[in-house]
C-alpha cells in the first residue's frame, strides 16, 4: 500500500548541515508520536540541487525553502492540514 503522503527532506551537504540534520529527528519524532507509518512515506534524498534556498523539505511534490528546526513541525501540521490531529 503506498503512503497518503510522502515526505522527503534533502540530506545534501548544505540543508544537513544548516537544519536538516535536526529537522530530520524533529520529524522521525513527530511520525512516531502521530503513529502514522502506514500513512506518511518518509525518505530522504541526496540533493534537491535547490542549494541556495535550502535547508529543503517536500510534501506531496510541494517543495519547502528555507526550513529551519524552529518551523519544520508548523510545516508539517500545515501542509498535511491535520489530517491526522
Amino acid at each position: 500500500m503506498k503512503p497518503k503522503i510522502e515526505i522527503v527532506i534533502c540530506m545534501g551537504s548544505s540543508c544537513y548541515a544548516r537544519g536538516n540534520k535536526i529537522s530530520l529527528e524533529l520529524i522521525k519524532a513527530w511520525l512516531n508520536e502521530k503513529k502514522v507509518d502506514a500513512e506518511i512515506g518518509f525518505k530522504g534524498q541526496l540533493c534537491s540541487g535547490l542549494c541556495s534556498k535550502g535547508p529543503i523539505l517536500i510534501i506531496n511534490g510541494q517543495t519547502y525553502q528555507d526550513v529551519h528546526p524552529a518551523n519544520v513541525l508548523n510545516i508539517l501540521q500545515t501542509a498535511i492540514n491535520g489530517v491526522f490531529a
